[in-house]
């Protein structure tokens, strides 16, 4: 599987599992909403800023979002990691990425 598929599958997955509407990660990363469906059927792919903004707005590390995953699955230790990442850190980071502009 190529990294651009990687990162499709997980990103859709990411988002699915945290019940957050392609609208709604649109909206934390300004962006428009039909740019995230283009992004997710493999039409358009987004810049690193965005991969960025995306990471935060999902609350997991960047790299998450390219890892190969057979099974489709976070391993125990990279769930324990992201639960220890709060919603406050995720504003500021936001804060932080948007401010860069």
């Amino acid at each position: 599987m190529s990294l651009q598929e990687n990162f499709i599958n997980n990103l859709r997955r990411i988002r699915k599992d945290k019940k957050i509407t392609q609208e709604k990660l649109a909206e934390l990363c300004q962006t428009e909403t039909s740019y995230i469906g283009q992004i997710e059927i493999g039409k358009r792919f987004p810049s690193i800023n965005l991969i960025e903004k995306m990471a935060v707005a999902l609350d997991v590390p960047a790299y998450v979002l390219f890892k190969e995953n057979k099974s489709n699955l976070l391993t125990q230790e990279e769930i324990e990691m992201l639960g220890e990442k709060t919603s406050e850190f995720v504003i500021k980071e936001l804060e932080k990425l948007f401010s860069e502009k």
